[in-house]
């Protein structure tokens, strides 16, 4: 599910394959860069880096990010080097990527590093500069009713100008992150890719349907934009608590609820993965599902008990009064007090109602292999320890494995 508590987690292009999923036409880089495996340049990882193992890749590139210091796009920023690329990141904090990536001994140097927002075209123009391929991951995202008209613009100034900018500048690789979410309607079946794109209530997730709306009108040209299409996102080494491992937090030093539907997730690495293939592939899918185990609430509860040793608080509650407290959260927010935290209609209907969505396309086509729930969780619930988020007795023996 998009955001599991925490909140919310088309046209073909070029040939199709039997099952309907878009697939792009085969094309390579528009010029040459060093192959990967040579020795560490800019922008690459100074230790020995894993073996890309993409087919019909030939050249390395040299990538322009944003969202770069990000969950997901650490992860991806992380794995793009080690397949021997080359990163650009288009960021607001220059010092933020220092602190996330020279404790890793990625040395992404100074020149490689702009500063900017995406809703100015100038400076992603210049980020952009000398660039093989794009990557989009940046949005903002705020829950309060006053930054909506905020979060509507610069979500859909940052799709126009970082993916419009790439097309027109007819760049052959374009990455863009969406969410399995813009699928998502209460009621509906399991999610698949031919479904229509709903349109959201809050303003993040109808951002997240225009930027979705506006990158297939680009695909219907022929652009060639590929598009992952995550589940929650969950794995070690968060820049920041994202939502999905805020949920987990929440689950260890708070208290879980057991209610319909479930929890599903991916592993950011299985994500960073599969951003590598999309980036690299000559061809094939356009778009492509990042979903991982889909598991209900009670198994995730007791996949948590069985990691730690340890026995989760949790309470039983229907579906249905979570989605009416959600809708007095919208109430509150109107007109009593503004908070952040997602107590909306639109998270609890994602929390009680998600149906679930399969990865195993993805999987087949890109030769991925999606982390199983408990190793992602062990993982997960490690690292939240040892970035001081979870005190020992909450983790019990993982805490003890250090």
């Amino acid at each position: 599910m998009g955001r599991g508590l925490r909140g919310r987690p088309g046209q073909s292009v070029g040939r199709e394959d039997r099952s309907g999923v878009p697939m792009l036409p085969r094309s390579g880089p528009r010029r040459p860069r060093p192959a990967v495996g040579l020795a560490p340049t800019r922008g690459r990882r100074r230790r020995e880096r894993p073996p890309c193992h993409t087919k019909g890749v030939r050249d390395a590139m040299r990538v322009m990010m944003t969202g770069g210091t990000g969950f997901a796009g650490s992860h991806t920023v992380r794995r793009y080097i080690e397949a021997g690329h080359e990163v650009r990141l288009l960021v607001r904090d220059r010092e933020k990527v220092r602190r996330i990536f020279d404790p890793q001994g990625i040395d992404i140097p100074e020149e490689d590093v702009i500063e900017g927002d995406i809703v100015d075209l100038a400076t992603v123009e210049r980020a952009m500069e000398g660039c093989d391929a794009v990557y989009h991951g940046a949005a903002l995202v705020d829950m309060r009713r006053k930054m909506a008209s905020r979060v509507l613009e610069t979500n859909a100034r940052g799709v126009s100008n970082v993916i419009g900018h790439a097309v027109k500048r007819g760049l052959p690789r374009i990455v863009y992150v969406s969410s399995a979410s813009v699928f998502f309607a209460p009621g509906s079946g399991p999610i698949h890719l031919d479904m229509e794109i709903q349109p959201g209530t809050t303003a993040y997730a109808r951002s997240k349907a225009q930027a979705e709306q506006v990158v297939r009108t680009l695909q219907g040209t022929g652009a060639p934009i590929r598009v992952s299409y995550p589940t929650g996102i969950v794995g070690p080494d968060d820049p920041g608590l994202s939502d999905a491992n805020e949920a987990v937090y929440i689950f260890f030093a708070q208290t879980g609820v057991t209610t319909s539907s479930g929890f599903q997730i991916v592993d950011v690495r299985d994500l960073a993965e599969v951003h590598l293939r999309l980036l690299e592939q000559e061809g094939g899918m356009a778009r492509a599902l990042a979903a991982g185990p889909m598991l209900d609430w009670a198994s995730t509860y007791r996949i948590l008990d069985e990691i730690t040793g340890t026995r989760l608080w949790r309470f039983p509650m229907p579906g249905a009064p979570l989605r009416l407290l959600g809708s007095l959260g919208d109430l509150l927010k109107r007109y009593v007090y503004d908070f952040q935290f997602p107590l909306t209609r639109d998270a609890m209907e994602y929390a009680t109602q998600w149906p679930g969505a399969s990865g195993d396309e993805a999987a087949r086509e890109f030769d991925v292999t999606f982390r199983s729930a408990r190793e992602t969780y062990t993982d997960t619930v490690r690292w939240l320890h040892e970035a001081g988020h979870l005190k020992a007795r909450l983790v019990g023996k993982l805490a003890s494995a250090d």
